[in-house]
């Protein structure tokens, strides 16, 4: 498999799983997603704020490389959350988060949509939120891009089943289709 047909993979299921987490927590109470139940952003809003800050960093840093792909990522920026510190929250309310979170994972998709391989072998220059420059392959930073998002959304997994709710299967295997 090609690394661009993995990321598209990844990338839907970033969509898939999202959206199931969320339709999970609405099961929860305002109150309930906001508790502090001890995860490192604290509740399972928060968690998802988190979220929604890191990967619009990583698309802002995304956007500063060449070709279609970074294009259509400058052309979406607004699609993004604001500049906000990685613990900040910038979606306040369910519906807020759940609003921001489909317009980020469509830019995502869109954006993996546009990628190739030579463009995948690119060396990134971006600096971190404590202003240190680094250079990264590009690939290999959209690998990491995509499991930050899975490290998260297990925690938000986590904190959902602790509070009674069960989001079900989140395995990326039931978004792989089953060869003849």
């Amino acid at each position: 498999m090609k690394a661009v047909e993995h990321l598209r993979i990844l990338a839907d299921y970033n969509a898939w799983m999202n959206a199931r987490l969320l339709d999970s927590a609405e099961r929860l109470s305002v109150a309930e997603r906001r508790t502090d139940l001890g995860a490192f952003f604290g509740s399972i809003d928060a968690t998802f704020n988190h979220l929604l800050i890191g990967d619009s960093i990583w698309l802002r840093r995304f956007a500063s490389d060449t070709g279609k792909a970074a294009s259509f990522l400058r052309e979406r920026q607004s699609d993004l959350a604001p500049a906000a510190p990685l613990d900040g929250q910038v979606a306040a309310d369910p519906a807020a988060i759940r609003r921001l979170r489909q317009e980020i994972d469509a830019v995502i998709s869109g954006w993996v949509d546009l990628l190739d391989g030579a463009q995948l072998e690119h060396t990134l220059a971006y600096t971190n939120t404590q202003g240190r420059p680094f250079k990264r392959n590009l690939g290999a930073l959209a690998v990491h891009f995509f499991n930050h998002q899975t490290h998260h959304r297990g925690q938000i997994s986590t904190l959902l089943f602790q509070s009674g709710i069960d989001a079900g299967i989140t395995d990326l295997l039931a978004r792989i289709p089953e060869l003849d």
